[in-house]
């Protein structure tokens, strides 16, 4: 697999890459595209091979932590899915290994992952808590909404910078589709202020809150 990858190798990618993450080293990272590597999981998935390099943690590179969630991305067993993750969660180390790993399955089993991210939540690695956040952002703020998920984000304490970037963003989503419910948390101070503060600025980036909600937000800013 790792052959694989740098018969993609794009040393452009790689600046790119090494600026846009810049807690791990350039050494690291060898440049392959995500639409590359996503087609590689697609095309490896189910394999022995991919059963190896699931299988072979740590790695010892940026794109191969990426394949990695590309890979468990397309796994359609559920069981088989989270037992990967469990595994795979403790060695990430940056936000965009964390952000990239979607698995397909999750959209048809969120009764049984709940259980699931209310563990992670709480997790002392960084990595595990904003993948739990991310979660309850892409697939519980809408069909499967409750606002008691909203009080479980309020509750992550931290002085990571991209643990507390994954709180703001989770908040600001939050505001464009359940306004009512995550307005109250900017209102009532429930928010450590640079997340209240950094929350309003992505909402008032967001094409999805008017105009009259974004003059509100403002004034609610400390």
């Amino acid at each position: 697999m790792l052959e694989k990858l740098y018969a993609l190798e794009d040393l452009e990618y790689k600046k790119l890459v090494s600026k846009l993450t810049p807690n791990i080293s350039m050494d690291s990272i060898i440049g392959v595209r995500i639409p590359e590597t996503r087609k590689l999981a697609k095309e490896s998935v189910n394999t022995k091979e991919a059963e190896l390099f699931l299988n072979n943690l740590p790695h010892k590179y940026y794109d191969e932590n990426i394949l990695h969630g590309s890979l468990l991305s397309e796994i359609k067993d559920y069981d088989k899915c989270i037992e990967y993750i469990d595994k795979f969660l403790p060695y990430i180390d940056n936000w965009a290994v964390c952000d990239t790993l979607l698995p397909k399955v999750f959209k048809k089993n969120t009764d049984k992952l709940i259980e699931k991210i209310n563990i992670w939540i709480k997790d002392k690695h960084i990595y595990t808590v904003r993948f739990a956040i991310s979660m309850l952002m892409r697939l519980y703020l809408d069909d499967n909404y409750d606002k008691k998920y909203l009080n479980m984000v309020s509750k992550v304490k931290t002085d990571e910078y991209y643990l507390k970037m994954m709180v703001a963003w989770y908040f600001a989503t939050a505001l464009a589709k359940r306004w009512d419910d995550a307005v109250y948390y900017l209102e009532n101070n429930k928010l450590d202020t640079w997340i209240h503060n950094k929350t309003i600025t992505k909402a008032c980036e967001s094409f999805r809150i008017t105009d009259e909600q974004k003059e509100y937000l403002r004034k609610l800013k400390r």
